[in-house]
């Protein structure tokens, strides 16, 4: 199979969908990769290492997407990309499609052959091609809001984990998932006063056994939540629920009772957001204040730390890659129902329960594609 990856194009992104160790793999397994020109500049990894893994450097992205029967990328395509998607072509990437209609209706048109990271699943019933970059974003989303909350960039100026004679600062984290957890660890591995929200029983016991005294844990209810966020100097939104929008848990009522100078940080925002006055910003213009609330929202917060996101996506999404490559996608989604979990769109038709029904689109199920 000819497989392509391509320069992310979205705003400050610099992940890679394939490194040159992943390459070396999949030339090994007989087939031929195509490499735009710079792809991996961002990692620090040249055209030198990815000719040295076998990789064909090509000059445009038009000409690997013209070519590849496979492509490899790490966020959705922009528009440029999806114009140039062809009838059976493979497009294996995140895509968040439950937000993004406009991204959904091009997909359909291009006929092509979509498999999202996001919701490939496994036996245990995780998503293991999300869960590195949750880990990345969680333990970021504590760094991000920990900047935002100094003064000179509109927070209330609090230390996350105060000094000597000075109370740290109260962190509320929504949702006690891959997310949340790795959220948790940062915050309380800073010394800040950490509550953590979860509606599951054995989330919370889970959680409060792990954290002991270093963290608390709270039942999410109304009452619940609104007392943590009207508490909180910095919130983290950590809700997933898989391919379909994130619930809008706060609400823009409750920004009233905040704090002023407080923190959002959602992390949920790739699925719309879990914050009422959430809207997706980027690397280069990442905050923006509403009644006093200082909103951080980017919507590819692992971007930042390209190397180690890149590595990390690549140990998940490297095994599924060879085997559609290996034995073409049909062969290899019918062998495997969690990686048929991730195809979300193919030939011009929405095959994921989920976004079908968050957009209100016709749905048919992903089985009836491989059939």
């Amino acid at each position: 199979m000819i497989v392509g990856t391509v320069r992310e194009i979205k705003n400050h992104e610099y992940r890679v969908g394939l490194t040159p160790e992943s390459v070396t793999e999949l030339v090994a397994h007989g087939h031929d990769v195509l490499a735009e020109t710079g792809v991996g500049d961002g990692i620090g990894s040249g055209d030198d290492a990815y000719r040295a893994a076998g990789a064909t450097i090509v000059a445009t992205a038009a000409e690997i997407f013209a070519r590849a029967e496979m492509i490899v990328k790490v966020k959705e395509p922009q528009p440029a990309e999806r114009a140039m998607l062809r009838e059976g072509q493979i497009l294996y990437t995140y895509l968040h499609l439950a937000p993004d209609p406009e991204q959904t209706r091009d997909l359909i048109a291009s006929k092509a052959v979509c498999i999202a990271y996001e919701t490939v699943t496994d036996a245990s019933g995780g998503l293991p091609l999300l869960k590195p970059m949750s880990q990345v974003a969680g333990r970021l989303s504590i760094q991000a809001g920990a900047t935002a909350l100094e003064k000179a960039h509109g927070g209330r100026g609090v230390l996350l984990g105060g000094v000597p004679g000075v109370l740290p600062a109260k962190v509320a984290i929504i949702g006690g998932g891959v997310v949340g957890f790795n959220a948790a660890q940062m915050a309380a591995g800073m010394g800040a006063d950490v509550t953590i929200l979860d509606r599951s029983p054995e989330v919370l016991e889970r959680l409060g056994i792990y954290f002991e005294a270093r963290a608390k844990t709270r039942f999410s209810n109304r009452a619940n939540l609104a007392a943590a966020v009207a508490e909180a100097d910095l919130v983290i939104g950590g809700v997933l629920i898989p391919g379909a929008a994130a619930p809008k848990l706060v609400t823009a009522d409750m920004l009233k009772t905040m704090k002023k100078g407080a923190v959002l940080v959602d992390v949920a925002i790739d699925q719309g957001g879990c914050f009422e006055t959430s809207r997706a910003t980027t690397h280069a213009e990442p905050t923006y204040i509403i009644d006093g609330i200082v909103h951080y929202c980017v919507a590819n917060m692992p971007g930042a730390v390209a190397r180690t996101s890149t590595y990390a996506l690549n140990n998940v999404t490297l095994p599924h890659a060879l085997r559609i490559a290996d034995l073409g996608w049909k062969a290899a989604l019918a062998r495997d129902p969690h990686l048929l979990a991730g195809l979300n769109v193919c030939n011009g038709h929405v095959t994921y329960e989920a976004v079908a029904r968050d957009l209100d689109l016709p749905y048919v199920p992903a089985a009836d594609m491989i059939r």
